[in-house]
């Protein structure tokens, strides 16, 4: 087994395609730090503590091998000062293999003792997104099959405070 990786994300909300990610992981790395990342040029429903706190909850029962943590700037920056060699990030479907691609090769060029490495959700969560499940949400759909609890009701919360 790998020491450990880093999963990178904004994470808004967690899912349980998130979720699974998080376990494929865990078989593969002694420790997978979860990271939420501060983006100024991604508009987040929830706060950046929000996010922290959602994962936190989402992750409790996956045992002390799961870190939540989080950045600014640039997740290679983040590896090397944390001594991480390997990037964790998920492949739901064709149409995120471009730019997940271009991010790792960018990575790599930036920072080549950083190493990406692609994960694919199981066949439920492939077709989950955050974005898709805010919009399901604001037009009332029950998302108890996508969302953890927790995510789930800061959610409508969030929603209806709008």
């Amino acid at each position: 087994m790998c020491q450990k990786a880093i999963y990178p994300g904004s994470f808004d909300p967690v899912t349980y395609g998130h979720i699974d990610l998080i376990e494929r992981a865990q078989k593969i790395f002694d420790t997978v730090i979860v990271a939420v990342a501060r983006n100024s040029r991604k508009e987040s429903l929830f706060s950046f503590s929000e996010r922290v706190e959602m994962l936190k909850s989402a992750t409790a029962g996956l045992g002390e091998g799961v870190i939540i943590d989080h950045f600014d700037g640039l997740v290679v920056d983040y590896a090397r000062k944390h001594n991480i060699s390997v990037i964790v990030r998920g492949l739901r479907m064709v149409s995120d293999f471009e730019y997940e691609f271009q991010m790792a090769l960018t990575n790599r060029k930036l920072s080549q003792d950083v190493e990406t490495i692609f994960l694919m959700p199981s066949e439920q969560y492939s077709y989950i997104s955050s974005r898709l499940l805010k919009e399901a949400a604001s037009l009332g759909a029950d998302l108890s099959s996508f969302l953890p609890p927790e995510a789930q009701r800061k959610l409508k919360e969030k929603l209806s405070a709008k």
